[in-house]
């Protein structure tokens, strides 16, 4: 069986978008469903929209949460996309208190009513449109072809709060600086959507197929 990217299907988001947008850029993917098919991936893609509870009731009445953990563990690259991203960290404090996996110790939080724009204009929750991702500290190959500041796409209401700085690969201004970006060893994940944010976000998939190897690309 040919190596795979593994698309996590946990009944959320715009999986069918990312699952496209990575064929587009010659990555051998495949929507995934069972634990199984997680462990026999080269490379784990997990997007999403909606609540942070309701991502992790769902991967953990699949039973994907431990094969999930396993992966990552034992070094598979992982792509997070949006909640993908959310549900590294230790908790979220969106609809009550919820743990996360803890693959990286933080927080996710939400904007506050109250922010306002460099130009004193008040923000509006969720956080909708582009955005420019100021690139590190972090240095990530994921960057490769792509300018510093160049806007991506964004939805989100929550954003994460990594207790360790170093992890952040990129930055995004709204009201706050948030992390936008993090990577750690085998893990890069983004809080906005690389497959709704045209060249810059093509290029960043391509960018990870190339990372995780040759044996995952078509082309």
């Amino acid at each position: 069986m040919p190596a795979f990217v593994a698309v996590v299907d946990y009944g959320r988001g715009n999986l069918h978008s990312v699952f496209r947008a990575l064929e587009t850029v010659g990555i051998r993917a495949r929507v995934v469903h069972t634990p199984e098919e997680v462990s026999r991936a080269a490379a784990l893609v997990v997007p999403g929209q909606g609540a942070f509870d309701d991502c992790m009731e769902t991967l953990r009445r699949r039973d994907l949460l431990p094969a999930i953990l396993k992966a990552i563990r034992s070094g598979t690259p992982y792509l997070g996309i949006c909640i993908g991203l959310q549900i590294l960290y230790g908790v979220s404090e969106e609809h009550g208190t919820h743990p996360g996996l803890n693959v990286i110790p933080g927080r996710v939080v939400r904007f506050s009513e109250g922010l306002a724009d460099e130009a004193g204009n008040r923000i509006k929750v969720p956080h909708m449109g582009w955005n420019e991702v100021r690139q590190g500290p972090a240095t990530v190959p994921f960057w490769k072809g792509i300018p510093d500041e160049s806007y991506f796409y964004f939805v989100h209401s929550y954003y994460g709060v990594p207790e360790d700085p170093s992890v952040v690969a990129g930055r995004t201004a709204y009201g706050v600086s948030f992390a936008s970006a993090v990577a750690r060893e085998n893990l890069f994940a983004v809080q906005f959507h690389p497959e709704k944010s045209q060249k810059v976000g093509l290029t960043l998939l391509r960018n990870f197929g190339e990372w995780v190897g040759k044996e995952v690309l078509t082309d």
